[in-house]
């Protein structure tokens, strides 16, 4: 049993040392989150649209903050921060370099529509000046559409179409014919579209990846069925047949807008009747846009339009956040942590002798290898570590010394009732694991729950305890029973248990007439 004990404590301190040095030589390091390292911090701020049909629900908002998170997610943003505060939505995301791409993903609708291309318009509305008084007449007026029953109109006729306004966010609505702007890749407005109605919006997608095909491009998957492939087969039909739906444009063929929070993306010719459910969307994107565009399509459009946070004059803010405001916090807790640390020692060397020694040696066995995968994680999984798994860490403390005093309190129960400590070092490791593993799996099962029904920072806090509860079980089992083993085979030791903290023979109350 001695060479057994003595393999298994050499064992489990070369693997936690080893560990630890291969983990430093590789640069594994925490990864910090936005309350220790900083980032950037969002609140969005819904429009106060007084054209909206219904109001906002929390429905709304929940849905909102659901695929907020999943955008996120798919950037790859370390442990992001999600969460809604009244009518708001509060995003943090730590140790993130692009910060203005963060924001645009974020607060993005991402509201795809397909809309057939009516005329090619003028960069800017023009009007005929009237030739006897020189008075230029009132904008034309666009139609209501007539729809049929697919949800598609014929294109209005017997109207100035240069004379017409773009369109405002207002005006752009499903259901009507539409004015936007085409831009280049400046950014600057090369002429303008008329749209008509769409019977088909980013719902009816799947999926959507970026691509390379002599540029950078996104493939869109359709769902089957009336409600996507088929409908936007509808609308193909239209514009290869150039129909008054979909009139010819200067190439002969109908020409179908993909356009996303009113932007117009892309206004290809249809070349086909049928794509089968695939479609490619191209607008001269850049590998990072083509991503962007192909990330919030994939994850849905935002129920809610919100103010953007970038303007100086809306309610929606951003900002970086500087390391120093979890600063101080972060320093107290170091400090509370030396200072607990420090106590905690002094208590169990006191109550417990050398035992109380061994103990704070296993509370670093697991304390090294806790580090070793946090380490880990925030390096391949992005793992950040934030103030709230801090706390965590130092629960775990708490959870590590509990087991060790289960094991110590047990065996000054039976040295004191007259068993002999050889034999009682085995028998009461025993009883007391059980106690310790039944104590450290209700850690875990709290652990997983609150890891799995919460976000954010609290799932940090969650993660943190459950690794603890694990490890605590490896250290006490391969590190603190072993320990155990050799210090029942040190003639010195078991002469003298007060070295121990434990009771001598003179103290001990023999149960039973007799020592066992």
């Amino acid at each position: 049993m001695s060479r057994r004990s003595l393999v298994s404590l050499v064992l489990i301190v070369a693997v936690a040392a080893g560990l630890l040095a291969a983990s430093l030589a590789v640069g594994n390091r925490p990864l910090l989150g936005l309350d220790l390292k900083g980032g950037v911090e969002v609140v969005l701020v819904p429009v106060d649209d007084a054209d909206r049909p219904v109001a906002i629900t929390e429905g709304d908002l929940e849905t909102a903050v659901n695929i907020i998170r999943d955008r996120i997610d798919g950037l790859g943003v370390a442990e992001p921060d999600v969460t809604r505060q009244g009518g708001r939505v509060v995003v943090q995301l730590p140790g993130i370099s692009d910060q203005q791409r963060a924001i645009d993903v974020v607060g993005q609708t991402a509201e795809l529509r397909f809309r057939p291309v009516c005329a090619e318009l003028l960069a800017e509305p023009f009007l005929l000046s009237d030739p006897e008084s020189g008075a230029e007449g009132p904008p034309p007026v666009l139609p209501d559409p007539e729809l049929d029953e697919r949800g598609l109109a014929p294109c209005p006729s017997e109207v100035d179409y240069n004379g017409l306004e773009t369109s405002t966010s207002a005006e752009d609505v499903l259901e009507r014919f539409v004015v936007l702007p085409q831009r280049d890749d400046n950014g600057e407005v090369v002429g303008r579209l008329l749209l008509g109605p769409s019977a088909l919006t980013g719902a009816g997608l799947s999926s959507a990846d970026s691509s390379f095909r002599n540029e950078f491009v996104v493939d869109a998957t359709f769902k089957g069925g009336v409600e996507g492939a088929n409908k936007f087969d509808e609308m193909a039909v239209e514009c290869y047949s150039g129909t008054p739906y979909c009139p010819p444009g200067s190439a002969g063929l109908g020409r179908l807008a993909i356009v996303v929070d009113g932007n117009v993306q892309s206004a290809p010719s249809v070349q086909t009747p049928n794509f089968d459910g695939q479609v490619v969307i191209s607008g001269g994107f850049s590998e990072q846009e083509a991503d962007d565009l192909a990330l919030v399509l994939r994850y849905g459009a935002l129920p809610i339009e919100f103010q953007d946070p970038t303007d100086p004059q809306s309610d929606s803010t951003s900002r970086a956040v500087s390391a120093s405001i979890g600063g101080d916090s972060l320093r107290a807790g170091v400090i509370a942590g030396i200072v607990g640390l420090a106590l905690v020692f002094l208590f169990m060397v006191g109550m417990y002798r050398l035992l109380g020694l061994v103990a704070m040696l296993s509370l670093g066995v697991s304390a090294t290898l806790l580090w070793v995968i946090v380490a880990w994680l925030g390096e391949t999984q992005d793992l950040a570590l934030t103030l709230a798994g801090v706390t965590g860490l130092i629960v775990s403390i708490g959870v590590s010394l509990d087991s060790n005093v289960v094991y110590f309190e047990h065996l000054k129960e039976d040295v004191a009732t007259g068993r002999t400590l050889r034999s009682s070092l085995e028998q009461s490791f025993s009883a007391a694991f059980r106690t310790i593993f039944r104590a450290n799996f209700a850690s875990l099962i709290a652990a997983v729950i609150l890891y799995w029904l919460s976000a954010g920072s609290v799932r940090g806090f969650a993660l943190m305890l459950g690794l603890a509860s694990v490890l605590d079980l490896v250290a006490t089992y391969y590190f603190l029973r072993p320990c155990a083993h050799l210090i029942s085979r040190s003639p010195s030791l078991i002469a003298h248990p007060h070295r121990l903290g434990l009771p001598t023979a003179e103290e001990a109350v023999p149960s039973g007439g007799g020592g066992r």
